[in-house]
């Protein structure tokens, strides 16, 4: 792909999540695309939604767990942007409409209070950086087909990526705790939609601790030149697999000691 295909990719993106009508497989108009294109559609989307005013408040993991990963033959998580317009509060009702086909998985989220960056960044320094840890959901959503309908091809990891790595919505929950007042691996989620209870997981699933998520974030980050800033929110990845979530979905991510999060979908 060349620069002016990647800005095209990107405003037809945009333009899906606007009119809520889904683009089809870039992998498929772009059979050649690999991991740095699919970066750089993701670079002009992130363009250009800060020259709309959108104000970036952190970062999402995605792919960190091993059966998401050989689900998707790739052998490294992924990553996409927090914008200001993402952030629903925990309880919060998001409206009918907003997405096309809202989906949400339970994490744990790090907030941060001091700059984190380089290639030799440790899991002491990510401890040392954050302010606190919490429970939390992230919404996904795709502004690109999951399916092709005319070949039945399913989308790959390059189209995820471009579509800011499937971001759409984060909810915080309702406790705060030192990064080090829990063993994060064995913090865990009974996520429930009306009442039932539909996945469950724990923490060990993100790359056997969350925390080294946070560290592979800012290490593939320094490769770019770019740095996890203070007040961010890093959401370190799911260890459940997606929950739908249509119309009418009342989502409970109940994470015992650790807290809870609720979202709703109008």
């Amino acid at each position: 792909m060349n620069e002016g295909e990647h800005a095209q990719a990107a405003a037809d993106l945009l333009a899906a999540e606007k009119s809520g009508e889904q683009i089809g497989l870039l992998t498929k108009k772009h059979p050649e695309m690999g991991m740095d294109d699919a970066y750089a559609v993701q670079n002009a989307i992130y363009r250009a939604k800060l020259a709309e005013g959108r104000k970036v408040v952190g970062w999402k993991i995605g792919l960190t767990s091993k059966a998401m990963q050989y689900a998707l033959n790739i052998d490294i998580p992924d990553s996409g942007i927090l914008f200001d317009d993402m952030v629903f509060e925990h309880g919060a009702t998001v409206p009918n409409g907003r997405f096309i086909q809202p989906r949400i998985e339970a994490e744990i989220a790090f907030v941060i209070k001091s700059e984190i960056g380089g290639a030799d960044v440790t899991r002491a320094d990510v401890l040392a950086a954050t302010d606190y840890v919490a429970p939390s959901i992230e919404i996904l959503d795709t502004r690109i087909l999951r399916v092709d309908p005319a070949s039945g091809n399913t989308r790959k990891v390059y189209d995820t990526i471009s579509d800011n790595a499937a971001n759409a919505g984060i909810v915080l929950g309702d406790k705060q705790h030192a990064p080090d007042a829990f063993d994060l691996r064995w913090v865990g989620a009974i996520t429930s939609k009306n009442g039932e209870v539909e996945e469950t997981g724990l923490g060990a699933g993100v790359l056997n601790d969350p925390v080294e998520s946070v560290v592979w974030l800012a290490q593939r980050m320094a490769q770019y030149g770019q740095r996890i800033e203070p007040g961010q929110i890093i959401l370190s990845g799911s260890f459940i697999r997606p929950v739908e979530c249509p119309s009418g979905s009342k989502i409970n991510a109940d994470f015992g000691p650790f807290g809870q999060v609720d979202i709703s979908f109008a």
